[in-house]
C-alpha cells in the first residue's frame, strides 16, 4: 500500500512539463566570459526552470571553421553567431532553416515586421541583440586631452602607445576610411574597390609596429587594465563589464562604432530540432532580451524588449544609456554590412594577410 501511494505521488508530480524533460539537455554554443555568464542568468537558467530542459554551455571563438570542425563531434544544437558568419554557415549548408512564424509570434500579437529590427531574420538565423565594436582607452595614459574620435586611434603623435587590435581586417578597415574623412554612407562602397582598400591599408600603415594583436574577445579590456595597450578595439559590452566589475580605468569612444547583429542559429545536425526551436522561441522573447540587456549592454533586437530594459541588476546603472542603440551614441555610427562581410571575406583576408606579411 505504501509503495502504491508513493507511485501515485510520483505520477501526480510528473503531470508538470518539467518531469517529462528531466533528462533532456540542449547544447548551446556561445562566446564564454561575462557574456555567457549573462546569458546563463537571463536565458539558460530561466529556460530550464520553465521547461525542465537543461542547457549545456559550450564556448567557442566564432567562425564557420569551428562549426565544421566541432559541431558534429560535440553535438552542438544551437549556436550564438555574428550575423555575417551565420550567413556564410547557412550558405555552406551547416545551419537549419529558421521558420519565422514559429519564433516571432510565440509571445505577442505584434507582427514581426513591426517588432523586430529591420533585417533581423535571415534564412538560417534570427537576431537577438545589437552589439557594437568600439575602441576604448586607458584613462591613465592621457592626462590632458583625451581621444574622442576614430581618427585619434591612428594618431600616434598626439596619443602615443600600443594599440590592441583583433587580428582581422574587419572593422579596422572601416575605421581607417572614417579616419580619412570618408562619410559613413560611402565606406562599404569604397571598400569594395581596389582604391578604397589601398587607402585603408595606407592609413593602417600608421600603426605598424604599434599593434598588439588579440584573438579572444575578453583580452582587450585586460590589455588596457594592465597597461599593455593604451587603446584597444573590442565589444562595448566587454568594456562595460570591466568598468563595472573591477573599476577598470577604461573609457569607451562611441565615434565610429560599427554595430551588428548577434544572432541565434540552429545546427543542421541538431539532435532535436523541435527542442532547438523551443529554445529560440524562449531566448528571443522580449522578457529574455530585456533581461540580458540589464546584465550586459547589448541592445535588444525587438522594440517591445527595449521598453522593458531597466537598471543594471547589481550596480543600478540605467542600462539604456549604455546600449549601442542609445540616441547619444548614434552620431557617426556605421551599421556593419553582414552581406558585404560574407561575400568579401576571401578578398579582405587575402589583402590583410599580404599586409601582415610585410611586418
Amino acid at each position: 500500500m505504501l509503495l502504491h501511494r508513493v507511485f501515485i505521488a510520483v505520477m501526480l508530480l510528473c503531470i508538470a512539463p518539467i518531469c517529462s524533460r528531466a533528462d533532456e539537455t540542449i547544447t548551446v554554443v556561445s562566446w564564454g566570459g561575462v557574456y555567457e555568464a549573462a546569458q546563463r542568468r537571463a536565458i539558460y537558467d530561466p529556460f530550464t526552470r520553465a521547461t525542465g530542459i537543461r542547457v549545456k554551455a559550450v564556448t567557442y571563438s566564432g567562425g564557420v571553421a569551428a562549426l565544421e570542425a566541432r559541431a558534429e563531434a560535440e553535438g552542438w544544437d544551437v549556436v550564438d553567431m555574428i550575423e555575417d558568419q551565420a550567413i556564410s554557415a547557412c550558405d555552406a549548408g551547416l545551419l537549419a532553416r529558421v521558420v519565422v512564424q514559429q519564433i516571432a509570434d510565440a509571445h505577442q500579437t505584434i507582427a514581426p515586421a513591426d517588432d523586430f529590427l529591420p533585417g533581423a531574420f535571415r534564412a538560417c538565423s534570427v537576431a537577438q541583440n545589437v552589439y557594437a565594436t568600439v575602441f576604448a582607452f586607458d584613462d591613465r595614459a592621457f592626462l590632458g586631452e583625451k581621444p574622442a574620435h576614430v581618427a585619434d586611434f591612428f594618431d600616434l603623435e598626439r596619443y602615443p602607445g600600443k594599440r590592441a587590435l583583433q587580428r582581422s581586417p574587419d572593422i579596422i578597415l572601416e575605421w581607417a576610411l572614417m579616419a580619412e574623412g570618408v562619410p559613413v554612407s560611402q565606406v562599404y562602397d569604397l571598400l569594395s574597390t581596389d582604391r578604397g582598400l589601398r587607402l585603408a591599408f595606407r592609413k593602417l600603415e600608421n600603426l605598424r609596429g604599434s599593434i598588439i594583436w588579440w584573438q579572444d574577445v575578453g583580452t582587450p579590456a585586460e590589455m588596457l587594465s594592465d597597461g599593455r595597450a593604451v587603446m584597444a578595439s573590442g565589444y562595448n559590452g566587454r568594456f562595460f563589464s570591466a568598468q563595472q566589475k573591477t573599476g577598470a580605468p577604461i573609457t569607451i569612444v562611441w565615434d565610429g562604432q560599427v554595430t551588428g547583429y548577434e544572432v541565434w542559429a540552429i545546427l543542421r545536425g541538431a539532435r532535436d530540432q523541435d527542442t532547438a526551436q523551443k529554445f529560440l522561441r524562449f531566448a528571443t522573447a522580449p522578457e529574455q532580451m530585456a533581461a540580458l540587456a540589464e546584465l550586459i549592454p547589448y541592445g535588444p533586437a525587438r522594440r517591445s524588449a527595449l521598453s522593458r530594459v531597466g537598471l543594471h541588476w547589481k550596480t543600478g546603472v540605467p542600462m539604456r544609456d549604455h546600449l549601442p542603440t542609445a540616441p547619444q551614441h548614434s552620431n557617426r555610427a556605421l551599421y556593419g554590412d553582414s552581406l558585404w562581410y560574407a561575400r568579401t571575406k576571401e578578398l579582405r583576408t587575402k589583402r590583410f594577410e599580404a599586409w601582415l606579411s610585410n611586418e
